[in-house]
């Protein structure tokens, strides 16, 4: 069988560009050597968090594994077939369970039974989507499309300790159902979430108040987590239209007034509720593997990031489908051509 061979170093040039390979890999049973992992990143190769990734497929699939070392650039990985079992990741930093988790869960959706998939390490960090972006934006969708998913945030991990713990149960689709994101549907509910933890609770509600003072009214919800969680804080602009519900997420950080944390959080929010685009930039990005699965379908969001660019790549690699963006306005619409 042929290798498929990846540049790391390739558009954006971060994580995604493995992540996404490991995935399709493990699903396709097409072996691929990377280069050059990471090359865009101020710390290039494998970090813990991705080394977890790596670990975590090679587990479900038996895969053959070189290079799988701290800071390695290069990266080979032959896959066998992909088992279904209940696995425990442990990445000992604040790097991303979610992240991790979006990395084997796709694979699982073909094993031969039900598995569970437990990852310890960060749940809510900077650098990634956190734990409730998973649960109230990607899964819904997911499950929308056939998949059986359930997502849980057993305890919160900020960075840089880390600590945090997510539990995920799936199964292997039955049929895989298209995902069409032409409209997003009115808007029924805008709310803030403000999270603290070995953090003084005004810190969050000074947060939640300033955001209501960008966005207009929003439902506010506390949530004070025992200080040996943290210390962390975050604040969730949360937005639930008819068709998708969509998370912006700032961080508090030492030094860093607690409006300028709810600023950052509000804009993102009203720059996507302003676009009239069916999903943010994130989202985007994360739903492209899925999509792919599924064989068809489409969504509108307000960038064509070069991260979400790079990932069509990748996919395009392993699958015999192909991307179409076109721009109009405020926003750019992706399809996929199968």
């Amino acid at each position: 069988m042929e290798w498929i061979e990846l540049d790391g170093s390739r558009g954006e040039g971060g994580g995604q560009i493995l992540r996404t390979a490991l995935s399709l890999s493990m699903i396709t049973g097409i072996p691929f050597a990377i280069e050059r992992i990471r090359a865009g990143r101020k710390k290039p190769g494998l970090l813990r968090q991705h080394l977890t990734a790596v670990q975590a497929a090679a587990q479900v699939c038996g895969a053959e594994v070189e290079g799988a070392t701290p800071g390695s650039q290069r990266l080979r990985f032959k896959p066998g077939p992909v088992r279904c079992g209940d696995y425990r990741h442990a990445i000992g930093s604040a790097g991303s369970c979610t992240l991790v988790l979006q990395t084997v869960l796709p694979a699982l959706w073909f094993a031969d039974g039900p598995s569970t998939l437990r990852v310890s390490g960060g749940t809510h960090n900077p650098a990634a989507p956190p734990a409730d972006f998973l649960i109230r934006c990607w899964q819904p969708l997911l499950q929308r499309m056939g998949v059986t998913l359930d997502i849980q945030l057993l305890r919160h991990g900020f960075y840089p300790a880390g600590g945090g713990e997510v539990l995920a149960s799936t199964a292997p689709v039955g049929a895989w159902q298209p995902l069409h994101l032409e409209t997003r549907g009115e808007l029924r509910r805008q709310s803030a979430i403000g999270i603290v933890a070995g953090v003084p609770v005004d810190v969050a509600k000074r947060e939640m108040q300033r955001a209501a003072s960008q966005l207009g009214v929003l439902d506010e919800e506390l949530r004070v987590l025992p200080s040996n969680e943290g210390p962390g804080n975050a604040l969730l602009v949360v937005q639930e239209y008819a068709n998708i519900t969509e998370v912006f997420c700032a961080f508090g950080e030492r030094g860093v007034p607690s409006e300028t944390v709810a600023d950052r959080a509000a804009r993102e929010a009203r720059l996507f509720r302003d676009s009239g685009a069916t999903v943010g930039e994130y989202l985007a990005d994360q739903l492209l593997l899925p999509m792919a699965l599924a064989g068809q379908g489409c969504f509108t969001t307000p960038v064509l990031s070069s991260h979400l660019r790079t990932n069509c790549r990748v996919i395009e690699s392993f699958l015999a489908v192909r991307f179409a963006f076109e721009e109009s306005g405020q926003f750019a619409r992706v399809s996929l051509l199968s």
